[in-house]
């Protein structure tokens, strides 16, 4: 019982810390800096109580009580991690940014921790109600977040197409849900995977239209073809630190219950690898497509994110219901997060007032008046077009060998070509900052320590992260 509560602990600190932080936010006295401070301490809490957590095999937290609905192990373990690593850094970020975007209140942090929240227990959700639940109290703070700028018009619209869609993918959710529960009178993953073993999976139409439902959801939240059309303008619309928490935090907990849904059965996981198979396929290429087009930084990393779905799909095809541990994914989303964070963060202090620089073209010459800054964005954008020795080459270069493992050479050839394709705009920004005069000084940011701070130690994270040894 003990080691179920520490199990549960930084899902449990975490959204009492959202509930406190929302209570405190009506008293003045809890002004911005507080709050950032307060939710800073509630997420690094919740993340060394994580870390401490020892795990074996998969646990079933509370099984009597939960009936098995929630399940820690390893893998939910690392995705958390990431998570609040990602939620730790985002609010860091923002504490630079709300210094030049004066639109900020105390309730933009109590809806991180929110949202932080909805996506642990998504990482450990082993049930579809629990899962979709999870899901709907992430979707509900983050809706929030991409819109937290009232005045702006394109904040509006990308929280309008957002909230849209979301709600269609909540409704296709809710409708595979009743699909599965019709075709095996269980919604838990446990129950699903045996009904499956004993009349398999292509002999039962409705759990067959039941998974198409949930997997059309989750494909939907994780920007994946042919639902990635909501990315760029989303993304574009939201405040910086915001983009660089969905693109990773929430990236990360949709992957985890997405392998977790997959892996309950070989049938499961066999009746819908060929799709996956064309659909990360399409997911890479159409990514970098539109991401070539691009003169915005935020649109083009949008687009960028887009061909990393595909990367992580490829990961899904490779894996195997036996044994699974996720560390190939969850190794994967690591390198991803630390990259994408940092250059997130780069930018919440760079891009100015009401982000003015948006645009290639605005950080011309950026390493000839702020070389260090520079540096540090060429780091990033190598880690994500998969150069060594960065953590983003160790992460492709795991879900490659997995590719290969599993059979599929054709596939670990294509993210090869894709992953060569993408070196064109990742390599543009390198060019614009280094090889163009500086056509202005960016002298009217203000002084910031902690988003600066925050962007070195994820380089320092970049290099650290591709060392960690792995066994595929």
């Amino acid at each position: 019982m003990t080691n179920d509560i520490m199990l549960l602990m930084p899902l449990i600190i975490v959204g009492l810390g959202g509930i406190i932080v929302m209570i405190a936010s009506a008293y003045e006295k809890f002004t911005i800096e507080v709050a950032a401070q307060s939710t800073a301490a509630i997420l690094a809490i919740a993340f060394l109580t994580q870390l401490s957590n020892s795990i074996s095999g998969n646990v079933a937290v509370f099984s009597e009580t939960f009936n098995s609905i929630l399940v820690v192990s390893t893998f939910s373990k690392a995705a958390g991690l990431i998570i609040l690593a990602s939620g730790i850094f985002t609010v860091l970020s923002s504490v630079a940014y709300f210094k030049e975007n004066r639109f900020c209140t105390s309730e933009y942090y109590c809806l991180v921790l929110f949202a932080v929240t909805g996506m642990l227990m998504l990482t450990m959700s082993h049930e579809l109600i629990t899962a979709f639940i999870a899901l709907e109290i992430m979707s509900l703070a983050v809706y929030v977040l991409v819109g937290y700028n009232r005045d702006n018009v394109i904040s509006t619209e990308a929280v309008l197409k957002y909230l849209v869609l979301g709600a269609f993918a909540g409704a296709f959710l809710v409708m595979g849900v009743a699909f599965i529960f019709g075709a095996t009178t269980s919604t838990n993953f446990a129950v699903i995977g045996q009904y499956i073993a004993a009349n398999g999976f292509m002999q039962t139409p409705l759990l067959i239209g039941g998974s198409f439902f949930v997997l059309v959801a989750l494909l939907f939240k994780a920007a994946a073809f042919p639902f990635h059309a909501w990315v760029t303008d989303v993304y574009d619309g939201a405040p910086i630190p915001v983009t660089g928490f969905m693109a990773t935090a929430l990236k990360t907990a949709i992957f985890a219950v997405f392998a977790n849904f997959l892996v309950v059965d070989d049938g499961m996981h066999a009746g819908w690898i060929t799709y996956l198979f064309y659909i990360s396929i399409f997911t890479m290429f159409v990514g970098n497509l539109i991401a070539i087009g691009q003169q915005s930084l935020k649109r083009m990393l949008a687009a960028s994110g887009i061909v990393h779905t595909g990367y992580l799909l490829i990961a899904l095809v490779a894996i195997s219901s036996q044994d699974f541990s996720g560390s190939v994914i969850a190794f994967y989303l690591a390198a991803y997060a630390a990259a994408t964070l940092g250059i997130f963060a780069a930018l919440s202090y760079l891009s100015g007032a009401d982000e003015k620089r948006k645009t290639f073209d605005d950080f011309k010459g950026l390493a000839k008046v702020r070389p260090y800054s520079a540096a540090a964005i060429s780091i990033f954008l190598l880690s994500m077009a998969g150069i060594p020795p960065t953590a983003g080459f160790m992460g492709k270069f795991y879900i490659i060998t997995s590719a290969i493992s599993a059979g599929h050479v054709a596939l670990a050839v294509l993210g090869i070509v894709s992953s060569i394709i993408s070196m064109w705009y990742y390599l543009r920004l390198i060019i614009s900052m280094y090889f163009h005069e500086a056509e202005e000084s960016f002298s009217d940011i203000l002084p910031s320590r902690l988003a600066p701070t925050c962007t070195f130690v994820l380089v320092f994270c970049v290099f650290a992260i591709s060392l960690y040894p792995l066994i595929v």
